[in-house]
């Protein structure tokens, strides 16, 4: 009876221990994560104010001589720039997140999995940051002039700090997360979910719904939500076609 015992509490315990050690793993990778972005935010502290000059730029240079940017709350010329840099911390530190989301996953892939995640990874970040940089180089200035240019007469246009980081956040966060389309797409294509001939035979509806998501993810203007939902269309023809190329062999096949 003891030995039944035993040999059940030690296969029990060759069964835990495993769980155990990826637990313990997940802990140390999300800690490293959240070290990393501690350590990106306490070097671009000191520069929060210059940051967020940088960030507010596309909209002040559409402001009157006479108007500025104002703080309607006491502690926002400390917190919008305190919240802002630890944003841009966590945009730099995305890299070696992703990084830690590899480590921890591969050992659990094939060879063949891993030739194809690895470049995945780096191109969804390029993507990211792709997205970031199309809308603050291009959707902004668009946005902002438009908006600034249709203030009736006698109003004079003076934002809040506050409530202009959250507009921009959102912009951000929203192309950002929309420019990463192409990958989604080529996961789906590549896991056998769907062909890349079944997402292209249902285009008009992916369109229809490129601009619902840009009317939900965006300001209610219609500039800013057809500046996201045409990159989203673009963005979706560029993942059907290279999900063409990286099509499995059997499914080209079954397709023929």
């Amino acid at each position: 009876m003891n030995d039944s015992q035993s040999t059940s509490a030690d296969e029990e315990a060759l069964h835990t221990t495993p769980l155990v050690a990826h637990l313990i793993e997940l802990r140390n990778r999300l800690l490293y994560c959240l070290a990393s972005v501690a350590i990106v935010f306490l070097a671009l502290f000191a520069f929060a104010n210059e940051i967020y000059t940088f960030v507010a730029t596309p909209l002040q240079v559409f402001l009157p001589e006479s108007s500025s940017m104002i703080a309607t709350e006491v502690a926002a010329p400390f917190l919008t720039p305190f919240k802002l840099t630890f944003f841009v911390a966590f945009v730099v530190a995305v890299p070696f997140i992703l990084y830690q989301i590899w480590a921890f996953l591969a050992p659990g892939l094939y060879d063949n999995e891993k030739r194809l995640i690895a470049p995945l990874i780096a191109t969804s970040v390029l993507l990211f940051y792709a997205g970031i940089a199309f809308a603050y180089y291009v959707v902004f200035p668009l946005v902002f002039g438009f908006f600034t240019s249709t203030a009736p007469e006698g109003v004079t246009v003076m934002t809040d700090i506050g409530s202009y980081l959250d507009f921009v956040l959102k912009l951000f966060l929203a192309f950002g997360i929309v420019f990463e389309i192409p990958i989604a797409t080529l996961l789906l294509i590549r896991s056998g979910a769907v062909t890349a001939d079944s997402l292209a035979s249902k285009r008009p509806y992916i369109i229809v719904g490129c601009f619902i998501i840009g009317m939900l993810l965006t300001p209610p203007d219609v500039i800013s939500q057809v500046l996201l939902a045409l990159p989203m269309w673009m963005l979706f023809e560029c993942g059907v076609y290279f999900g063409r190329r990286l099509q499995k062999p059997e499914e080209d096949e079954a397709n023929a």
